[in-house]
């Protein structure tokens, strides 16, 4: 009966049966069999052997390389600095012009070496500007064309070139072209009379514009009025003025020529025009596909006046001849013409001439 120390029978009770299982290098002769010297006899001499091979697996050891590559030899000059080019001389040396040798002053004798002192530029007090090796007119050296003197700094006081205005496509489109100062210095010069727009004369101008086709707010009011003459037409020019606060802008210019006796409603616009409250307002066609392409006349009805406007040449023609970009409607006594920004003396001029021929195609067959 075997026990959990029963060796299975490889060895003997002294453990000198015990031999090297065959997958782990067995094959060798275990100790106390035939051929070899019994135990504690005195070894004899062995013949010259290796070391015993240890055991690998199949294809575990790669052959040796062969044949042997060939090793390029390594280039002494490689890690070298290229030559360094000869010193070009594109002209004759001051000691040459003179005659004398590099290093020596005119005496005769070797030129003394100077050590050069350190200059220091005296310290800019904080804020001052210094003086500038340019003219005010000429551009700074190193400045990026564009880039305007005097400009914002950045971060740790670097400078970045200043953004021009008149450079920014947006300003181009939608910067303010009236000219007031221009306006009210050509209505002093034509004897128009100027009004701040609270007068009581200026009470009907705030019906006039909460009656025009555009949409004011609340904060839009008439200002920077203008009264006088211009041909046989009596016209008041104004700016619809938008404050807040301290701020003011002029949003439109309104030419308007008060009317006397009745007057229809109608409101004349560009096609191309967004409208606003029309309800109620019919569509009266010229018979000109020109015209109506380009202008829309409306009204609440037809009247033989309107008729008469849509029909006059003078007005189509000034109409047709302009650039769109007015508006005209009837209100509160006056026929008035509005256009985006403020005024200027050549558009006081140009909705003269409109509200002169509207004016007087409106007063035909009354």
């Amino acid at each position: 009966m075997s026990s959990p120390r029963d060796r299975d029978g490889f060895d003997g009770p002294d453990g000198q049966g015990w031999r090297e299982p065959e997958h782990l290098g067995g094959g060798s002769t275990p100790a106390g069999r035939p051929g070899q010297d019994p135990a504690g006899a005195t070894p004899g001499p062995t013949p010259d052997a290796g070391p015993p091979a240890a055991w690998e697996p199949p294809g575990w050891s790669l052959p040796a390389a062969e044949p042997e590559r060939p090793v390029r030899p390594a280039d002494p000059s490689a890690g070298a600095p290229p030559p360094a080019e000869p010193r070009r001389q594109w002209g004759p040396t001051p000691d040459q012009i003179a005659g004398r040798q590099p290093g020596q002053v005119a005496g005769g004798g070797p030129e003394p070496v100077q050590q050069p002192e350190q200059q220091w530029a005296p310290q800019q007090p904080w804020g001052s500007a210094a003086e500038q090796p340019w003219a005010p007119g000429q551009q700074q050296p190193g400045e990026q064309p564009g880039q305007e003197q005097g400009g914002q700094r950045g971060f740790w006081g670097a400078a970045r070139p200043a953004r021009r205005r008149a450079d920014r496509v947006g300003d181009q489109v939608f910067r303010y072209q009236g000219d007031l100062v221009g306006a009210q210095g050509w209505g002093m010069d034509n004897g128009w009379v100027p009004s701040d727009g609270t007068g009581p004369e200026d009470a009907v101008l705030a019906q006039l514009v909460a009656a025009s086709p555009v949409r004011p707010s609340k904060d839009d009011r008439p200002g920077n009025v203008l009264r006088g003459r211009l041909g046989s037409l009596e016209l008041v020019a104004f700016d619809v003025v938008y404050t807040s606060g301290r701020y003011a802008q002029p949003r439109w210019a309104v030419t308007a020529a008060p009317v006397l006796g009745e007057l229809p409603s109608f409101r004349l616009s560009p096609a191309r025009f967004w409208k606003h409250r029309t309800g109620g307002l019919l569509h009266l066609p010229s018979g000109d596909p020109e015209f109506d392409t380009r202008w829309v006349l409306l009204a609440p009805e037809d009247t033989p006046q309107l008729r008469r406007l849509v029909d006059d040449v003078v007005v189509r023609q000034l109409l047709l001849g302009s650039d769109d970009g007015d508006e005209l409607w009837s209100a509160a006594g006056h026929v008035a013409a509005i256009r985006p920004d403020g005024h200027r003396p050549e558009l006081i001029q140009h909705q003269g001439r409109i509200l002169t021929a509207v004016v007087g195609a409106l007063a035909a067959l009354r």
